[in-house]
């Protein structure tokens, strides 16, 4: 047995479990799941969304109700959680949360984390541009201190084969030159997208618009990641994007590791 890790963008904690997503989780086998735009608040998650197929959550709220907010939940109780990277203006949109796992011969992170979308305008493009210059140093720093594997929707589709029309996307947020950019410095600098080096099949995609046919037609981006150091990455086994039943606009992206906390 390894260690399934997966992450889902929720589009909504009370939407999706009222679409099946707690009976999906508990069916799943996940030793650890990562999820994003949970848009609930401490009070609401307390009691209903605390606990999820025998995991217990682990959340970062957004100081805005009905907004963002990550969650990660864990069969193995973490050594530390720690939320929020450090930003004052995201740690208030709730985008971050890690579970380290430490012990005297190993430091090892589990990282769930929201980046923003700039597609409502050129304020949260911006928004997303400061978060992407704050993001990477973490990353390095982390990195050269610990294992991790960071798990989210990135809000950013890497390449051509990233997306359905990537032609006629080259200048929406999601798929600009300068996003596209800073993942490749990211993944330069020695972390690795796993899904990728398990999977390199065209038409291979984690969200798909409400509009205009997306989903029917599979129409979709790749937007969801697992981001791991490389020897942890070394041990990815199985990927699989889970396509049905639906609880959000964003499927389920599982990775199997050959490793155990």
């Amino acid at each position: 047995m390894g260690f399934r890790l997966i992450t889902l963008n929720l589009n909504g904690i009370r939407s999706a479990a009222s679409k099946g997503f707690v009976g999906w989780a508990e069916s799943a086998g996940a030793d650890c799941m990562g999820v994003q735009e949970v848009k609930a608040q401490a009070d609401t998650v307390g009691g209903q969304f605390d606990h999820v197929a025998g995991m217990q959550g682990h959340f970062h709220y957004a100081e805005k109700k009905g907004y963002s907010g990550v969650g990660l939940y864990t069969k193995k109780a973490p050594s530390e959680v720690v939320t929020g990277f450090g930003s004052p203006e995201f740690d208030a949109e709730g985008r971050y949360v890690e579970a380290r796992y430490d012990t005297a011969q190993r430091k090892f992170s589990i990282i769930s984390c929201y980046f923003p979308s700039g597609s409502s305008g050129e304020e949260r493009q911006a928004a997303k541009y400061r978060f992407l210059a704050q993001m990477a140093p973490h990353l390095q720093r982390l990195q050269a201190e610990r294992e991790f594997i960071l798990v989210g929707d990135l809000n950013i589709a890497h390449k051509e084969i990233d997306l359905k029309n990537w032609k006629s996307n080259q200048k929406n947020s999601g798929f600009l030159p300068e996003e596209r950019a800073w993942l490749t410095q990211l993944l330069a600098g020695g972390l690795v997208d796993v899904f990728r080096t398990l999977n390199q099949k065209p038409e291979q995609y984690t969200w798909w618009s409400n509009r205009g046919q997306a989903w029917a037609k599979n129409v979709g981006w790749r937007l969801d990641y697992h981001l791991a150091t490389p020897a942890i990455a070394a041990r990815a086994q199985r990927e699989h994007i889970h396509l049905h039943p639906r609880f959000s606009d964003h499927a389920p992206l599982v990775v199997d590791y050959d490793f155990k906390l």
